[in-house]
């Protein structure tokens, strides 16, 4: 099983941007040394979104936690860089109670 709805799953482009690939994030600079060692980089950064999308489509989903925000899922998946090197990652997802789409909260390595 993978993640519900997963057609409809998005990416902010400003996660991706802002967080995943700034070196300067308190919190996302760890993840931005990741990514950016695949060889994902600020002009790269549609692929990085194609990727997790598809990682969204047919990853594996490993945990669903419900909470008052909404439900939380963990898909892990391969990604593939720019580069060709292949990563597996892990992304985790909300679905907010008054919004059906899966909205991309965070990706790391696995």
């Amino acid at each position: 099983m993978g993640l519900p709805n997963s057609g409809a799953a998005y990416v902010p482009r400003a996660k991706v941007r802002d967080y995943l690939l700034s070196s300067h994030h308190p919190v996302g600079r760890a993840k931005a040394a990741f990514f950016h060692g695949l060889g994902f980089t600020g002009e790269t950064e549609d692929r990085l979104i194609a990727g997790i999308l598809e990682i969204a489509r047919s990853g594996r989903l490993v945990a669903a936690v419900e909470s008052p925000y909404g439900v939380k899922y963990v898909v892990e998946g391969i990604l593939t860089s720019p580069t060709g090197k292949a990563a597996a990652v892990i992304t985790v997802w909300v679905v907010e109670p008054n919004d059906p789409r899966p909205r991309l909260v965070t990706a790391y390595p696995k």
